[in-house]
């Protein structure tokens, strides 16, 4: 599952109230554990995310409970058949992709294929000398 814009928007309004206390990430303890989201939901919540206290818990649940561990699991899965040999270069390829991303500076948060693909395309347009989508010259 991908990040979206509006994952991101709500990562960084996360970021900024739980840096000033006025929410913060308990672990609760079961089988399975989960994380859940703690604090006053009042009017400056409400404010910053701009949807309800439903919305917020929800769109925490997903990306703290559903992504973000399953990312986890995933790499647990992979290293458990090849070991953690490969750790070394995920973690390099996924430190170039953010930065592609971050350096992209695109209204929309793009996933860094997403963006190598577009990339490539318009190289290969532009490596054509065509002013076309389909990359060769046609004559009127």
């Amino acid at each position: 599952m991908k990040l979206t814009e509006k994952d991101k928007q709500f990562l960084e309004h996360l970021k900024r109230l739980t840096e000033s206390n006025d929410l913060w990430i308990d672990l609760k303890v079961g089988s399975p554990s989960y994380m859940v989201l703690r604090g006053t939901y009042g009017e400056k919540t409400h404010r910053t995310f701009r949807m309800t206290r439903q919305g917020v818990r929800w769109r925490f649940w997903r990306l703290f409970n559903d992504i973000y561990v399953s990312a986890f699991e995933t790499i647990l899965f992979v290293e458990l058949a090849f070991g953690s040999q490969l750790r070394g270069p995920a973690i390099r390829i996924s430190k170039e992709r953010f930065a592609i991303r971050h350096d992209a500076r695109r209204a929309v948060f793009q996933g860094a294929d997403e963006f190598l693909g577009q990339r490539d395309r318009e190289g290969q347009h532009d490596a054509a000398g065509g002013g076309n989508d389909s990359g060769r010259n046609h004559e009127d």
